[in-house]
């Protein structure tokens, strides 16, 4: 049996090899004219993957679906029990057993991912696992598709700049703000808000302000794995 360095590289401890980063995101989405439909599972994925890099915890990749409120429909989601039983458990599953894993990190760049944290008591007692959900880049981003999402997507390379003018045509791209979206406006408080928000105040993109969020979800990422770390 070859003995592995785990203190070789760049790492915060030889012991953060037992943790696992894994995005989650959503990859069927619309997201306007100037960002991609998989744009949030891309910002997990950059952060996931930042994260694994600056602190050595192993990057697991991304899960491949994704779930929604029912109220919101702007995507192709699965509902959380079926995104919970059928993907998010066997790919834990298998990451834990190929990677002798003891505690795994999820990076949440979809909203409609939240409802996960209602099964993370169950998931960890059946796969042995103790998972912390950073939702850190849902939280401060804003609304869906509007400054703060359009601005990282430009700093990432995905945004489509010359695309703008044309994302700013809410009446063609509903989802921007989500201020077409009635019924998810009218079943969520939050959701109105940030919608009236982008009608008043509009859309820019401004990248100090795309770098400043990615960095400050980064953060947060990092300290849920010293977090971990300090468990040890």
């Amino acid at each position: 049996m070859i003995k592995l360095r785990y203190s070789a590289g760049k790492v915060l401890s030889p012991d953060v090899h037992k943790i696992g980063i894994l995005a989650i995101g959503s990859h069927l989405e619309n997201h306007g004219a100037a960002l991609p439909i998989d744009t949030d599972s891309k910002i997990a994925s950059y952060l996931a993957l930042e994260a694994s890099l600056r602190t050595g915890a192993k990057f697991i990749g991304i899960l491949y679906a994704a779930t929604e409120y029912d109220y919101v429909k702007h995507g192709v989601h699965l509902s959380p029990e079926i995104l919970v039983e059928k993907e998010l458990i066997p790919t834990l599953k298998s990451a834990r057993n190929n990677l002798d894993l003891e505690a795994v990190v999820l990076v949440n760049g979809h909203g409609g991912n939240v409802p996960i944290k209602d099964y993370l008591e169950d998931i960890e007692n059946e796969l042995d696992l103790e998972i912390i959900l950073n939702n850190k880049i849902v939280e401060i981003e804003g609304p869906h598709a509007a400054t703060g999402e359009i601005s990282m997507g430009v700093v990432l390379g995905m945004g489509d700049e010359s695309r703008f003018e044309e994302h700013c045509h809410l009446e063609d791209y509903p989802e921007v703000g989500m201020v077409g979206l009635q019924e998810a406006r009218q079943a969520n408080a939050g959701i109105d808000a940030g919608a009236l928000k982008v009608k008043e105040e509009g859309i820019c993109i401004d990248t100090e302000l795309g770098k400043a969020l990615l960095e400050t979800a980064l953060e947060d990422i990092i300290n849920n794995v010293k977090q971990l770390l300090n468990k040890e």
